[in-house]
């Protein structure tokens, strides 16, 4: 049984992927881009989210050297 940290990081790791992939569907339709600034701030969020994603496997390497 997974516990309850695990869980987390799977489920956030999810939403995250989620929300990529629903941001990037918006881009591609064009649906919610008015502008360039729109545009830009759709990429920015997908690239804040990939980072996130980052930072959430190097929390996972420096516990695993603990």
């Amino acid at each position: 049984m997974l516990n309850q940290n695990i869980q987390f990081e799977i489920e956030l790791k999810k939403l995250i992927n989620d929300e990529i992939e629903r941001i990037k569907d918006n881009l591609s339709n064009g649906l919610s881009v008015v502008d360039y600034a729109d545009y830009r701030h759709q990429v920015g969020k997908i690239l804040g989210l990939r980072s996130v994603s980052e930072l959430c496997e190097e929390v996972k390497s420096i516990l695993a050297k603990r």
